[in-house]
């Protein structure tokens, strides 16, 4: 590797500008810290690392061209390598499997201060066993091609001090509220969302799922009963007993509930 004098020579790949400049900043502040090179696509990274065989490289998962899976397994397995990322499906795996960090965006510097010394402990200990890179970038492409389907199988929802994933399918009607979307489980149980009720809609399977009010989506399956009121709307009940409303602006609706 390309590091002098104890410090370790650093590769930060972010096709943003600002991401990079954000963990060079953190890196600055580090005496185990060498040169900082930058890439803004994985095929400049890859020209970057051939020439100066950084120790440690920081790489964003999505970025056009070569994605940061793909340089992965480009790289060699004895390449310190830590993962950025948006999304929160990847930093889970990265709990479930303690091979590589992940930093999920946006990150703090408590956060990355626990990443850099995750990477001293390996540099110190001299780890033989060397991450396989292509097994974790394989298993990541999978959650990659789940996060670019039509529909999501799965929320993440932020918990403080946790990430909680609620199967899509055990979700009986969602209600906005603001910003957030309040989760109504099959099981009762209810899970505060951040995210709009719009945003939510897209994510949905509509052969599932239909928006019935400008509040609330509701699972089809999980109707039991549509009754007219006369204000023109339509009381909804749900096998759950809940009765929801299916407001005029949505009676368009209707014929697809009903078919």
């Amino acid at each position: 590797m390309g590091s002098t004098l104890n410090k370790q020579n650093v590769l930060i790949v972010d096709d943003e500008y600002l991401a990079r400049q954000s963990v060079k900043i953190m890196l600055q502040k580090r005496d185990s810290v060498g040169e900082v090179f930058e890439a803004e696509n994985g095929s400049q990274a890859l020209d970057v690392y051939k020439k100066k065989q950084p120790d440690i490289v920081f790489v964003d998962i999505q970025m056009p061209g070569i994605n940061g899976i793909e340089l992965a397994k480009l790289l060699p397995q004895d390449c310190h390598l830590v993962f950025a990322t948006a999304y929160d499906e990847y930093a889970v795996t990265a709990f479930e499997l303690n091979a590589v960090d992940y930093l999920l965006k946006p990150f703090n510097e408590t956060r990355f201060e626990k990443a850099w010394n995750k990477i001293q402990q390996r540099v110190r200990d001299k780890v033989n066993d060397k991450t396989n890179f292509g097994d974790v970038a394989q298993l990541i492409q999978h959650l990659s091609e789940e996060q670019g389907q039509s529909y999501r199988k799965r929320l993440v929802v932020k918990d403080p001090g946790r990430i909680r994933l609620v199967d899509i399918d055990d979700i009986n009607y969602i209600c906005g509220a603001g910003n957030y979307a309040e989760l109504h489980l099959i099981d009762c149980a209810e899970v505060l969302h951040r995210e709009t009720l719009t945003t939510l809609e897209k994510q949905l399977d509509p052969q599932k799922f239909i928006r019935i009010h400008r509040s609330t989506i509701v699972r089809r399956d999980s109707i039991v009963e549509l009754r007219p009121n006369e204000r023109g709307d339509y009381s909804v009940e749900l096998r759950c007993g809940k009765v929801l409303t299916l407001s005029r602006t949505h009676k368009d609706k209707l014929d697809s509930l009903l078919n």
